[in-house]
């Protein structure tokens, strides 16, 4: 997929988190999302910094995290980043920084959508409400989240199943075989097993249960 593309529907996710945004109460932006101690806020917050990080914020980012690991520093990141945030500085945010093509350094430009995509899901599913994003646009992350799962969690399970999604031309790994839309493929491959659903096949049984 060409960068027009991808940065095409990065900002159509990024509309679609922040509407879901806008509906919220105020219970709801404190509400837990699937992110163990993150809120919704936090969540979005995190979403939304993502194109304000360059060069210049990375070493105060590195200096209050020396000797922690990546996935240590990101929860820290993000819950000193919610904590300084209110709903309605999120939005402006979003209003901001949607359309951005900036990304972290030393990242390429699909963290972003794997960010828009996964953490919009980890918004919405604790919350009872659903979006359906574009199925190409969730392939594509779905490969990030393969490569990357070492880090986001789940990489045995990852790398253990043949994954073959119903809704798009994507087929991964070898092993029992799992299949179903490529959305909650995406939630496996992120290391959301136990919050993806409709998932059928022999790799069913290497699902996490709860």
């Amino acid at each position: 997929m060409d960068r027009t593309c991808l940065w095409a529907l990065i900002h159509e996710e990024r509309a679609a988190m922040a509407a879901t945004l806008e509906s919220l109460t105020p219970e709801e932006w404190e509400h837990p999302s699937l992110c163990a101690g993150w809120s919704v806020k936090d969540v979005a917050a995190h979403v939304i910094s993502n194109p304000q990080i360059g060069w210049a914020q990375l070493p105060g980012m590195l200096g209050r995290n020396l000797g922690r690991g990546y996935n240590s520093m990101i929860r820290r990141e993000v819950q000193r980043l919610g904590a300084t945030r209110t709903p309605e500085q999120v939005l402006a945010d979003f209003a901001t920084y949607a359309d951005s093509t900036r990304h972290v350094p030393v990242t390429t430009a699909v963290e972003p959508l794997v960010d828009a995509l996964v953490h919009h899901q980890d918004v919405l599913r604790p919350l009872g409400r659903s979006h359906d994003p574009d199925a190409e646009a969730a392939a594509v992350a779905a490969d990030r989240c393969r490569l990357l799962s070492s880090l986001l969690g789940g990489w045995r399970l990852v790398r253990g199943v043949h994954m073959v999604a119903t809704d798009v031309d994507w087929v991964r790994g070898d092993g029992p075989e799992l299949t179903g839309p490529v959305l909650e493929l995406l939630m496996v491959c992120a290391g959301r097993a136990r919050a993806a659903h409709g998932l059928t096949g022999e790799g069913t049984a290497l699902l996490p249960s709860g």
